[in-house]
């Protein structure tokens, strides 16, 4: 008899390690998402399909005015061009089939962009390189990835490697009391020699992930470009392999603009993902696409809300058929 209770407050016990598991943290509900992106579903979806799938054969002027429409959902005029193009140059895809055609595009842009998996070293210190202009969210994405880390069993360090920015290590240091991780600041010097130090600290107590934090203003292009030249540098001499995501962190709300943003830290570090910020609500998530056709660049990490854990790794089949999913 004691052992039947026995066996249930273990069992009952497991159940909570299990809705602690950072699943619950990580994932996001199919539903969660599809509300997340109505907006863009409208203007990405929605309004293109409308426009055309009651036509009996595309002709000039509705690809004319389909391309315009792609372009305002913010995939950016070479792919909104592209698409056309390749209705303009074939007989099968009728307007009626428009929905499931760019469905099929849409997928496979997503899939040639590589995986949506964040790489991490399993048995060794894991380093991801933040970068992003002032105001797309980089700082509080940063806070939110270290809760979702330390959740995860990870043994998390932040480096305040915006040494220019008025209070920008303030406002990490505060992100990392709330996420109940550790930070390494020292303000007003170098970024290189912040990120020096962060790094001699996370090899020497062995911490499993540094999320470095860096500048994004724009008003100098080669300043940016040799300051974070300079900060990649002592990553790969200090800690050669263990740089495992060089993210770009894009607002949502930005749209085609994120697509410039993209190409300038494109050309200063060799990018492997991005993270998009503030998609909740937003119209603009058809940047999604456009900087995976662009760039080549997979979308890993989606900011959903506010709060600490509105932080979701993003799965590109989700997202497109909740994309395309009647309401």
């Amino acid at each position: 008899m004691f052992d039947f209770f026995k066996k249930k407050d273990n069992q009952n016990k497991e159940t909570q390690q299990n809705e602690e598991k950072p699943k619950s943290f990580w994932h996001f509900s199919f539903d969660g998402l599809k509300k997340t992106i109505s907006n863009t579903t409208q203007n990405l979806v929605e309004n293109v399909v409308s426009s055309v799938e009651e036509e009996e054969e595309f002709d000039d002027f509705i690809l004319d005015d389909m391309e315009d429409l792609l372009i305002k959902a913010d995939l950016g005029v070479n792919l909104a061009s592209s698409i056309t193009d390749k209705l303009r140059k074939q007989t099968k895809v009728k307007p009626s089939q428009i929905k499931m055609f760019l469905k099929d595009e849409f997928s496979e842009i997503l899939k040639s962009a590589g995986s949506s998996a964040l790489n991490i070293n399993e048995n060794g210190l894991s380093i991801f390189f933040i970068t992003g202009v002032n105001g797309a969210g980089k700082t509080t994405l940063i806070a939110k990835l270290a809760n979702n880390f330390r959740l995860s069993g990870k043994k998390v360090l932040l480096a305040a490697g915006d040494t220019f920015r008025a209070a920008a290590e303030e406002q990490l240091d505060i992100w990392a009391q709330r996420a109940q991780v550790d930070i390494y600041r020292k303000d007003g010097i170098d970024s290189a020699a912040v990120v020096f130090d962060a790094i001699k600290k996370a090899q020497n107590e062995n911490y499993d992930i540094l999320l470095i934090d860096t500048a994004g203003r724009l008003h100098n292009k080669k300043n940016l470009m040799e300051e974070l030249n300079k900060v990649k540098s002592v990553i790969d001499k200090l800690a050669p392999g263990c740089l495992t995501e060089s993210m770009l962190v894009l607002d949502a709300n930005t749209g085609q603009n994120g697509l410039s943003q993209a190409k300038l830290f494109s050309e200063c570090v060799n990018l492997t993902s991005v993270a998009l910020t503030k998609l909740d609500g937003s119209a603009k998530g058809g940047i999604i696409i456009a900087i995976a056709k662009e760039f080549n660049l997979p979308v890993k990490l989606i900011g959903v809300g506010e709060k600490i854990d509105d932080l979701k790794l993003f799965n590109p089949d989700d997202f497109i058929n909740a994309l395309f999913e009647k309401k």
